[in-house]
Parts: structure tokens; sequence; C-alpha cells
């Protein structure tokens, strides 16, 4: 089961508390008007190898997945975050958890399944409405990732999310989910659901969505690299280069196709060796808690 007993979790009826174990991010699915913008940003600027295209459907990859980004032809307002469970034999049982905490649970058809190739899947929403997908064996490529661009991407590393009360989606994630929080930046908190300083960043908005998407790359020299090639190619830098004072990751923020925010950053490398004793950290909402090197960020989500 993908049901475990944690101390942070929801008390049953038997005074233990469970939670739903997950293992990390999947994948990122958008709509867009424009699959071929899509492709062109996502290869040739992003640096992803297109694995797959139709009609109505872009598949990218950025490490050893299937794919971790997925354009299909729709609303741009429509997204979607397909992470993994731990536990593969788990989906029931964590669709349970969510219907009895009042989160209506569906499962994928047999066409959905294909179509993000993986084992299985069930999707709820957060109570923002943003579509959450848990996910049941995802399909490795079974081949090298060879990017059309070297940015030195080894990978999808966290999103921003959209929340219309962090501390309320901080709350939800934490009890279900074995979510805990690395550190909050002001009312916004940085969570794991591993070692690594974040996967999920919670951004107050007013409705949901995708609020940034980062891929990790190997070192600071890629950053840089991207920083120059970006400047020459006319893309919009919208924060840094710069180090973040929570996770001590090097970044670059940049505007991507439909208006979405995209970041190149080696944050992975903040690792929490001693989880159960890591104690998070209070950062003011403040240009200085995401630049330590005084890079001002023109994102809206975070402005003081």
């Amino acid at each position: 089961m993908s049901v475990a007993k944690y101390p942070a979790g929801k008390i049953s009826a038997d005074g233990i508390r469970s939670m739903i174990v997950l293992k990390d991010l999947c994948y990122i699915r958008l709509g867009t008007g424009d699959l071929a913008g899509a492709e062109q940003f996502t290869t040739n600027i992003v640096g992803l190898q297109a694995i797959r295209k139709s009609a109505d459907r872009l598949y990218l990859r950025s490490n050893y997945r299937d794919h971790t980004l997925c354009y299909f032809k729709g609303d741009p307002s429509d997204h979607m975050v397909g992470i993994e469970l731990k536990d593969w034999h788990g989906l029931e049982a964590s669709m349970s958890l969510l219907d009895k905490a009042g989160y209506a649970c569906t499962r994928g058809t047999a066409e959905e399944i294909e179509d993000r190739r993986v084992e299985d899947f069930c999707w709820f929403k957060d109570p923002t409405g943003n579509r959450i997908e848990l996910v049941v064996r995802p399909h490795d490529a079974n081949r090298r990732y060879f990017p059309s661009r070297d940015a030195g991407v080894v990978g999808l590393g966290h999103i921003g999310l959209n929340s219309t009360d962090p501390a309320r989606d901080e709350a939800f994630w934490t009890t279900h989910f074995n979510i805990k929080v690395s550190d909050w930046i002001g009312g916004c908190p940085l969570l794991r659901m591993k070692d690594v300083h974040h996967q999920i960043a919670l951004f107050p908005t007013t409705k949901p969505g995708v609020q940034h998407i980062n891929h990790q790359v190997e070192e600071i020299d890629d950053v840089m690299r991207s920083w120059y090639f970006f400047q020459e190619q006319q893309i919009k830098i919208v924060f840094g280069p710069g180090r973040h004072a929570t996770s001590g990751g090097y970044f670059l923020y940049y505007d991507g196709h439909d208006g979405m925010v995209f970041e190149y950053s080696n944050s992975d490398r903040f690792i929490i060796e001693d989880d159960e004793n890591y104690r998070p950290r209070q950062f003011p909402m403040s240009a200085e808690s995401f630049c330590v090197w005084g890079s001002k960020p023109d994102i809206p989500e975070f402005q003081p």
C-alpha cells in the first residue's frame, strides 16, 4: 500500500496516523493552442528532447523517463501535475484515503493511461483546484536522453504551484502526504517529498495552475552559458542569474511558451541528510530571501 504510518499524518479511527507516500515529480501537462511554438521553444531554447508528437500532443524528455513534460492541444490555463507513488500497489488505498478526507478521486481510463505512458493513475484536485495525478509505474524511455541543445539539463526539478491560500494548502500536503516543509519565504512554503530541498513551492495567487517549471542543470557553468545564450536569442530573463538563500542553488528564470516561467538551477545539491531532525527556516518575504546576490525578481508571485 502507498498509505503508511507517519507521525505527522491524519489520525484514523484506531488512533494510527496514515498518509500517502509520494516518491517524486513525474511529469507536467500543459494545454496550448500552438504546439509548433511549444516544440520550438522547449527544444531550441530549454534544451529538452522531443520524443513523440501527434496532431494534438507533444512529449518532451529531460532525463531517463519516457517524458517529463507534455503539451496537449487545449486551454493554456489547463495544467496537470503527475507525482509518482512510492508503493506501486497502493493506488486504491490512496484513493480511499483522499475520498474519506473529502477529495474525490477519479481513476484514469485506459486511453488516459496510455496517453501518460504509465501503468495506472488517479487524479484529484487540491484545495486551490490544481489537478494532481497520482501515478503508478511511469515508463522509462529505453534509450539515452539526447537533447537538441546542450543546456546541461539533468531532469525535472520542481514546480511552483499556485495557491489561493498557502497556509491551508501547506496543511493539506503535510497532513495527507509524506510532504515536509523545508523552509518558508514569508508565507510561501517550500515542500519536499525526498531528501532534496524542495519539489513543490506554493505561491499565493487567485487561480489554480503551475506557476513555474524548474529543470535541474549540472553546474553553475550551465546557468551562465544559458544566460549569455538567452541574451543572444532575445529571451526575456525575469530573475537572475543568482543564488537562492534557501536551497543555495544557482538559478536563472526566463519567460517561456504561453507565458509559463521556466527556471534552471542546481538546487538539488542541497541534500537534507538528517530528515527527522531538520528544522525549517523562516525567511522574510523580500528580494534578498530569493537571491543572496542581489538580483531582483520580475515575477509577480515573488514580490513582497
